[in-house]
């Protein structure tokens, strides 16, 4: 055992374990369980850990320890059992030989035969019997006659009874000895013959022992046997403990199938690992060397055992292995190969002196990782490309990104020629090799290539031409061979291969199936020709700036259909008006046209109505939409509503629009659109207001104080269900009145208060006139990126003078017609209007006093405006509108209103909250204005409102 479990097994034994996981090996140990190592490092482990650890038969110590304890136990047993039996055999045989010998003596004594042969034997030879039995030392002496009837027994009542045992044997003059049951139990006797003196068998005498009396004196040794066995087994357990205990440190508790398996994997890793190992002793002297190891580092054979300085190895290599000290992913040079070494110590944590290496090759890997290195940055490249190229929506900028992103990540200078067509937003025609050059970046801006906006004819030679007709990528590795690309321009072509230019790549802008244009790629500061790998790489960039690219166009392509669409239904021209000085700015949102509107309309009277408006959301959809609700607007305004009945009916119109667009299934709804309608009457100086859920006006008084008056907020168009409100503001001679949609006030940055409160410090100057207004709200509320369009309209007011003005109250009379004509000449008269003018007037308002009078109720009055045009207005307080129609021959009226369409420019009918207005228009030479004279007066009781 010294021998097998010895210190020559140790080190190995520790080499193997120091190899197991962690797990296998011991487990971390407590601050108490440090304490209790010894200075050999062992655990002092306690006794009841030490018992227990032996009662574990899974681990070779106590398999050891089970295994002496049985031979202990077997060998003790065996002795005992041997013992025993030699003792009943030697007590049986010396038993036989004393019942025999008894027997004998007996059956020989003097006067036996006479004492059979007598009257009463029993009486006789009972005592003597006894008394033979006790000096004998047997349980019985039986005389018996020759058919077996006892003389003697030592149960005296057995007496006279046969003889239990076998009796011929002897009755034939033979010894017999045999074990029965007696009566005294089981017993070994022997019978014995008496003979006569004429030789013949007279009698028989047995004596015996009983079983019992010959097994107690092997029990009376077995105390004996057991004390020495069990000290046999005291010292023997007492060995095999400390064997098991230095056997336990050694092999960790692990059983023989453990250590087979980590003997059997301990080899397959060493032979099968693709790591060199080599294990190098405290000695310095090579160890242990794997396959892998004697490849790497061309060991010689017979290695193992031989300092390593004396191994052949390279200098560098044989240093680090003899000094022991700790190294990681070292790289060294043996032979051709580049070997990366970790070295270890291994007599840390308790274990045996020396150091361990791992060896690696990694001369492919070198290779490898710079290919691995070549595609990660390549993917990066097209990362980065998806991430910086087709950040606008525009043709131009995205083919600009795409050359910028390339230089000089992947080639020295690009070029994208784009058709025509693509940067009309139009698809492209397919046809021809003309392009324009779109966009161009280069580390240098001397390059002799063609300049930005050169149209290029390419020749059917050049890669340019066949790739835009194949689609296909093509490259040119060296440009300096003139292999045919040289043919669109030999002058253009020497200078570029002069200037350093050497190699080329040109790959077609292709998405959806339509080659958009071409990109190319040129190098001239990297010395190396572009590759197969490069012209792959050069295909996935182009492929995903095309779609962008191809994006752009469509956007462009619709963005232009809108911007034609909006600008065809905005106001091209506002028309003329005295009432107002208007200016406006409209600016659309740079995400796409929008649906915000604005109007001047003028209405009857010299007035004029100022709309904006706002269709939630962007594009056709939106621009259409506000074309439908600024035309409906104008139809409206010839009715000359009043704002919250125009708005009204403007509602039912949108929720009808919605209604026919639900039931179709298709389209986009127009809820959500908003609009602000005010009226201004110059001769009132009164501005009426209403509003649908759009931003208040702003009103800039002469004095530069900015007020946004309160007006009732009624909901969006379409939704219904709310009435809309008006509200008079009455605003002073060069006020401006500042109307505007949502896309000036609110941003993504400010909410709607703070910009309203930063338009009105915009406003808040009175020296300005509207156009200066509009560029100062501008500058201060412009956000940076508009996301939404605005509407801007900035109106100064002007008021019509008295002189401008006459009225007069007209009696429910036919005979005030005259007098009211009178006094309209002597006016017309002062104002300098030609008699032709004056007749036809007196014509009109004739007709229409007549009219009033024979056919409306309450006060009729007459009023003449001489603005642009001379405006003559009758009103009554009849709801009742006149209709023109044509009077027949055989009629004798029916023909007034007939005749005032044919003398006025324009004529009609406005209601108001007291009756109804006839009004009608006549031009004026020269265009009237404000030049005239004052308005003359007479008896007819003539007021001014």
């Amino acid at each position: 055992m010294a021998g097998l479990f010895g210190r020559s097994w140790e080190p190995l034994v520790r080499r193997l374990t120091d190899r197991l996981p962690r797990s296998r090996r011991e487990r971390p140990r407590s601050g108490h369980e440090q304490r209790k190592r010894n200075e050999h490092g062992a655990p002092q482990a306690s006794p009841g850990r030490h018992w227990r650890f032996l009662l574990s038969v899974r681990s070779v110590a106590g398999q050891v320890f089970v295994l002496q304890v049985a031979v202990v136990v077997l060998l003790v047993v065996a002795a005992v059992v041997v013992l025993v039996l030699q003792s009943r055999h030697d007590t049986g045989r010396e038993a036989r030989n004393r019942s025999i010998a008894v027997a004998q003596a007996f059956a020989h004594s003097p006067g036996l035969e006479r004492t059979l042969r007598g009257a009463d034997p029993s009486a006789v030879l009972q005592p003597l019997t006894e008394e033979a039995r006790k000096a004998a030392r047997v349980d019985f002496i039986v005389v018996m006659d020759t058919q077996g009837i006892r003389y003697t027994h030592p149960i005296p009542d057995r007496i006279g009874k046969r003889f239990v045992g076998t009796i011929e044997p002897s009755l034939a003059g033979r010894v017999l000895t045999e074990t029965v049951q007696g009566p005294l139990g089981e017993e070994v006797q022997a019978v014995v013959p008496v003979t006569g003196a004429n030789g013949s068998v007279v009698g028989l005498v047995s004596a015996g022992l009983k079983v019992n009396s010959v097994t107690s004196v092997v029990d009376r040794q077995l105390p004996i046997i057991f004390g020495a066995g069990a000290v046999a087994l005291a010292l023997a357990t007492g060995g095999t403990a400390l064997v098991t205990r230095r056997l336990r440190r050694q092999t960790h508790g692990l059983d023989p199938a453990e250590m087979t398996r980590m003997y059997e994997h301990h080899d397959a890793v060493l032979h099968a690992v693709r790591e060199g190992v080599v294990i190098v002793g405290d000695d310095h002297r090579l160890v242990l060397a794997n396959d892998e190891a004697r490849r790497l580092l061309d060991l010689p054979p017979h290695a193992e055992g031989r300092p390593v300085t004396e191994l052949g190895l390279a200098p560098r290599t044989a240093e680090l292995l003899a000094s022991g000290r700790a190294a990681t992913d070292e790289v060294h040079l043996v032979g051709e190969r580049l070997l990366a070494i970790n070295h270890e110590p291994t007599d840390r944590d308790g274990g045996p002196p020396g150091s361990v290496a791992t060896l690696r090759d990694t001369t492919e890997l070198q290779a490898l990782s710079g290919k691995v290195d070549t595609a990660r940055t390549r993917l990066k490249l097209l990362y980065d490309a998806g991430v910086r190229i087709g950040t606008s929506l525009d043709v131009v900028r995205t083919a600009e990104e795409l050359a910028e992103f390339a230089v000089p990540r992947f080639a020295d200078y690009v070029t994208i020629d784009l058709v025509d067509p693509v940067l009309r937003g139009d698809e492209p025609t397919g046809t021809g090799t003309e392009m324009r050059r779109a966009a161009a970046s280069g580390i240098r801006d001397d390059h002799p290539l063609y300049p930005l906006g050169r149209l290029i004819h390419f020749v059917p030679a050049t890669p340019q031409a066949w790739g835009f007709s194949s689609g296909k990528a093509a490259m040119e590795p060296d440009l300096r061979a003139f292999s045919g690309w040289q043919e669109q321009d030999p002058v253009r072509a020497r200078k570029i291969v002069d200037y350093g230019i050497h190699s080329m790549i040109t790959v077609p802008l292709r998405a959806r199936g339509v080659v958009l244009g071409m990109a190319s790629f040129w190098r001239s500061e990297k010395p190396q020709p572009f590759e197969e790998d490069d012209l792959s790489l050069a295909e996935e960039l182009v492929a995903r700036a095309a779609v962008s690219i191809d994006n752009a166009r469509r956007y462009t392509r619709e963005h232009t259909m809108a911007v034609t669409l909006q600008r065809s239904l905005l106001p091209r021209v506002l028309p003329e008006q005295t009432a107002l000085d208007v200016a406006y700015r409209y600016l659309p949102a740079q995400a796409g046209v929008g649906g915000d509107w604005f109007d001047v309309i003028p209405l009857p009277g010299a007035r004029v109505a100022l709309v904006v408006g706002d269709v939630v959301g962007h594009g056709l959809h939106a621009t259409a939409t506000m074309g439908r609700l600024r035309t409906a607007i104008n139809n409206f305004c010839t009715l000359d509503m009043p704002p919250d009945e125009l708005l009204f009916h403007l509602d039912e119109l949108v929720a009808r629009i919605d209604q026919d667009k639900a039931q179709e299934g298709g389209g986009e709804l127009i809820t959500g659109a908003t609009c602000l309608y005010a009226i201004y009457d110059p001769a009132t100086r009164i501005c009426t207001t209403a509003r649908a859920g759009h931003p208040p006006p702003a009103v800039v008084h002469p004095d530069g104080s900015v007020a946004f008056p309160e007006l009732p907020g009624g909901p969006p168009l379409g939704l219904g269900g709310l009435p809309f409100e008006t509200a008079d503001v009455e605003l002073p001679e060069g006020s401006r009145l500042v109307l505007y949609t949502d896309g000036l006030i609110e941003d993504r940055d400010r909410d709607i208060d703070e910009g309203l409160e930063r338009l009105r410090h915009a406003l808040a100057r009175p020296d300005r006139t509207p156009e200066e207004t509009c560029d100062a709200v501008l500058e201060a509320m412009m956000p940076a990126q508009p996301v939404d369009d605005i509407a801007l309209i900035v109106a100064r007011t002007h008021v019509l003078r008295e002189d401008q003005i006459a009225e007069w109250d007209v009696p429910s009379d036919p005979a005030a017609v005259a007098r009211v004509r009178s006094a309209v000449t002597r006016t017309l008269a002062t104002w300098d209007v030609d008699e032709e003018l004056v007749f036809t007037t007196e014509l009109i308002l004739s007709e229409l006093i007549t009219n009033a009078i024979r056919y409306a109720t309450g006060p009729i009055r007459v009023r003449l405006l001489r603005d642009r045009s001379l405006i003559c207005e009758v009103s009554d307080a009849s709801s009742t509108s006149p209709h023109l129609r044509r009077a027949a021959i055989t009629d004798e009226g029916g023909r007034g209103l007939f005749l005032v369409a044919q003398f006025a420019e324009r004529w009609g009918t406005r209601y108001t909250p007291r009756g109804k207005v006839i009004w009608t228009e006549q031009p004026l030479p020269g265009g009237g204005g404000r030049e005239g004279a004052g308005a003359a007066e007479d008896g007819l009781a003539e007021s001014r409102d």
